[in-house]
């Protein structure tokens, strides 16, 4: 089964998913930006620019690691936020 949780940055909603078969999505305001498909190597990783103020532009970047769950989020290379997802997610 997929996992997916929503998180905020400068008041857009992006959303990260890891999908049944393993794909990961990022989407932004409802709309899909980026899919990976699961492969042999880790991590996976989608990203997406973002001009958030006139000109003002973001560099959102998620990684996940399938064999630990581990996903990591950052903005321009800053950590966002690092979590774990559920086991049932991880499975090979």
């Amino acid at each position: 089964m997929g996992q997916s949780f929503q998180f905020q940055y400068r008041q857009k909603l992006f959303q990260l998913s890891v999908t049944d078969d393993g794909a990961l999505e990022l989407y932004l305001q409802g709309c899909l930006r980026k899919r990976r498909e699961r492969g042999s190597k880790e991590p996976q990783y989608v990203w997406t620019n973002v001009e958030l103020e006139w000109e003002e532009h973001h560099y959102v970047e998620a990684r996940y690691w399938a064999s630990s769950g581990e996903v990591s989020v950052t903005v321009n290379g800053n950590v966002l936020l690092t979590q774990v997802l559920a086991s049932a997610v991880i499975g090979s």
